[in-house]
């Protein structure tokens, strides 16, 4: 993909995110800079040829949380800058003050799995006679 293509991704990404685009490079390298609000910043890689895309962040307080993006770009398939993207988002939401959607739709399953078994549910194990 064109690296202007990739720009305009980027751009169009943050619009719904905390996240500002705050450089752009294709001189030397493919590089997307990305920052928001309580320094939380990384930068994109972005690949030319048969590369992936490659996250990194240069604050040593950031670095952790994009270890899910990189498992998940280096697992198999091709990924999308806005997949990509996304991930390191979800990585981040943590440093950001937001809530962890994953975290959020697990305490919901797990609250329905709760309680008593329904009548027409026999517990495993136990017999009814």
């Amino acid at each position: 993909m064109e690296f202007k293509h990739l720009v305009e991704a980027a751009e169009k990404w943050c619009s719904g995110n905390p996240f500002d685009l705050i450089f752009a490079e294709e001189d030397d390298e493919r590089r997307l800079d990305f920052y928001a609000e309580p320094g939380v910043s990384f930068y994109v890689l972005c690949p030319s040829g048969t590369d992936n895309f490659h996250v990194w962040s240069e604050s040593e307080d950031c670095l952790p949380f994009l270890q899910l993006a990189q498992d998940y770009i280096s697992s198999c398939g091709k990924k999308t800058l806005l997949e990509v993207l996304e991930k390191v988002f979800t990585s981040f939401r943590p440093l950001l003050g937001l809530p962890d959607l994953e975290d959020d739709s697990f305490d919901h399953y797990h609250a329905d799995m709760e309680g008593e078994p329904g009548p027409d549910h026999q517990q495993m194990g136990v017999s009814q006679q």
